[in-house]
């Protein structure tokens, strides 16, 4: 399966999945192209140093449907059969979003439905939460909002500050990414109204 992901800055959790690829936890996968709205990223630079097809397409004071437009063209093209959001800032347009339907995924680092939005580990820090953690989920039209694939739980201690919590939160958000895009990979799932169903060949596999 031919993957594209969108990246904004550093690309940690691109990284993650380009080794892991590499390494064989993500089997029957290739990353297609990484792109970026942001010409400066450092992820860019770190997908290249891989050999990694990169682009990068800058807003550049367009509307955001060219803009995305552009993106899909470009993907299309290079015939990407699943988009993997990875700490990409902006949000998608209804038309991109229709052009790949149930092939867009994106984690987010709260556990969904709440801290939607900016800032996730920060709204959960000032709320005052025992546990947090993150959420992989398909990307709908609603921010923050398309059915769940995977949660991972992390414990906010009493000594964590919300940069330290979002440092904890990002380390689980590596794995937890890796495995809900081998499922997607394996293909044995099915979506029914808002719940993800895997097969246990495909469960068992992704605990391996």
């Amino acid at each position: 399966m031919k993957l594209g992901i969108l990246i904004s800055g550093r690309g940690s959790n691109m990284l993650a999945i380009a080794e892991a690829i590499e390494n064989g936890t993500i089997p029957n996968a290739e990353i297609a192209v990484v792109i970026s709205d942001k010409p400066s990223a450092q992820g860019l630079i770190k997908a290249m140093e891989k050999g990694i097809k990169t682009q990068a397409i800058p807003l550049s004071g367009r509307l955001r449907e060219e803009h995305d437009a552009e993106i899909v063209a470009e993907l299309k093209n290079r015939d990407v059969e699943l988009v993997c959001l990875a700490g990409y800032m902006r949000l998608l347009s209804k038309d991109f979003i229709r052009s790949f339907p149930n092939q867009i995924i994106n984690i987010h680092p709260s556990l969904l439905p709440s801290f939607k939005g900016l800032d996730a580990q920060k709204q959960a820090f000032d709320y005052g939460v025992k546990f947090t953690g993150c959420t992989v989920h398909f990307v709908d039209e609603e921010l923050d909002h398309g059915a769940i694939i995977a949660q991972k739980v992390v414990e906010v201690n009493d000594n964590d500050t919300s940069e330290t919590l979002s440092a904890r939160i990002l380390e689980n958000e590596h794995a937890l990414y890796i495995e809900a895009i081998a499922k997607i990979v394996a293909g044995n799932y099915e979506i029914i109204e808002r719940k993800v169903k895997f097969t246990a060949e495909t469960q068992r596999r992704g605990e391996d």
